[in-house]
């Protein structure tokens, strides 16, 4: 992972202050930790996770939010991680992953040999799908009638899935987060993505993935504080079989995106206010 991770709260409150005293600027003029409006709270003031699912206009889930990706239950204690963010901690147990021998090579070159060194975002380059939903970093969606926006905080990126109608298109430009078509069955938002370039890793271990991978991603929000996300990954060229990913998120309230901005493992010089 790169550097663009947030500083722990005592760490950015400290860059804060110093910022806050370099600039004149009053602490209260801050933008950080300021109230999310209109969403549900207890009866002392925090956010209340377990109220109801809010819905759009239409009458549909309403998925817009700030995000934070919650610990896996089958990932193991940090101490005995190794290398973080492998698609097997998403996987309940007694799931397998089982690569190609091509695959298999080239990422038993990637996790034993170079030690997860070298991956794309040391490069300043994006995680992709799922690699992406792994980062502790905060993730905003915005859903609209004609498109859903994730905006990654991390390296700023972005990515735009499609809901007006259309299909993929026949000449799919590979991008590192392919081109992205949603749907609605029932309260479940499925996202079905192809057009990937082959340069991403699925996970910071190294597992690979070639031009043909095609995604399925169904979100669902339970409640007002909760989401979940269930990634199918179907790379006919690198797997033998298509493989299954789940992924929590907790609604993150009273804070905003910040700008993360990635300069060859320089980014975080350039992070705002944490």
């Amino acid at each position: 992972m790169c550097a663009s991770s947030r500083l722990p709260r005592f760490a950015w409150g400290a860059a804060l202050v110093a910022s806050t005293l370099a600039s004149s600027v009053p602490i209260s003029a801050q933008w950080l930790d300021y109230p999310t409006p209109g969403i549900p709270r207890t009866k002392d003031g925090k956010p209340d996770l377990n109220a109801p699912t809010p819905k759009d206009a239409s009458g549909k889930p309403d998925l817009s939010g700030l995000w934070v990706k919650e610990r896996s239950p089958w990932e193991p204690p940090e101490s005995d991680a190794g290398i973080p963010n492998s698609m097997a901690y998403y996987m309940p147990p007694g799931s397998t992953i089982a690569m190609k021998p091509a695959a298999a090579a080239l990422y038993k070159q990637r996790y034993e040999v170079l030690q997860g060194a070298g991956r794309p975002s040391e490069h300043c380059l994006p995680h992709s799908i799922p690699d992406q939903m792994f980062i502790g970093v905060p993730l905003q969606l915005v859903q609209t009638k004609g498109f859903t926006i994730m905006l990654w905080e991390e390296f700023t990126h972005y990515r735009m899935i499609y809901t007006d109608g259309r299909s993929h298109p026949k000449d799919p430009n590979p991008t590192w987060f392919g081109y992205s078509i949603g749907s609605w069955n029932g309260d479940t938002f499925a996202v079905d993505t192809r057009g990937f370039n082959d340069k991403s890793w699925l996970d910071d271990g190294g597992h690979p993935h070639t031009e043909a991978m095609h995604t399925i991603e169904k979100f669902r929000r339970p409640d007002f504080g909760h989401l979940k996300v269930e990634v199918t990954i179907d790379d006919p060229g690198a797997y033998e079989k298509p493989v299954t990913l789940f992924v929590n998120f907790r609604y993150l309230a009273d804070t905003v995106l910040i700008e993360s901005i990635c300069d060859n493992e320089k980014d975080s010089q350039h992070q705002v206010g944490r």
